[in-house]
């Protein structure tokens, strides 16, 4: 069964939303159905052999894929090089995202900021599914450049 690319990138935003492996979320490549875990608790009931069968693939967190820090230095260093110590000064502290986009704001780059992050996680992410051999369905209203 083809797995829809929109079910990996929602997935992927419920893994990436807190801590590495404070979230996770499993595909079944056989029948395209998500499960998702939580250590905040409102887990699936996951199925009893999603560790040992090669059916399951759990899905990367945003920096397994190298998207946390790696991909603000690459943006910062591309749009806004004068600011680059002052990001490295931001991710050094808690809060750092929301600063980060407090300063893309003030210099007027946060659409920008988000266009680029959209498109370099949904590469990331189709590479991914490439390298995992699931490769998925598009949607009809999902774009392959968005």
């Amino acid at each position: 069964m083809p797995i829809n690319f929109s079910d990996i990138e929602l997935a992927f935003a419920f893994v990436s939303m807190g801590q590495m492996h404070m979230h996770r979320a499993y595909i079944c490549r056989k029948t395209g159905e998500v499960f998702y875990t939580s250590e905040m608790g409102d887990s699936d009931e996951l199925p009893e052999d999603i560790y040992e069968n090669e059916q399951y693939v759990e899905i990367p967190h945003k920096n397994d894929l190298d998207l946390g820090k790696a991909l603000v230095i690459k943006f910062t260093s591309d749009h806004m090089p004068d600011n680059i110590e002052d990001v490295y000064s931001i991710f050094r502290k808690k809060g750092a995202y929301s600063k980060f986009k407090n300063l893309l704001e003030a210099k007027g780059f946060l659409e920008e900021w988000y266009s680029f992050e959209k498109k370099r996680q949904n590469e990331a992410l189709r590479e991914w599914c490439k390298e995992k051999k699931s490769k998925p369905r598009v949607n009809s209203n999902v774009s392959s450049s968005s």
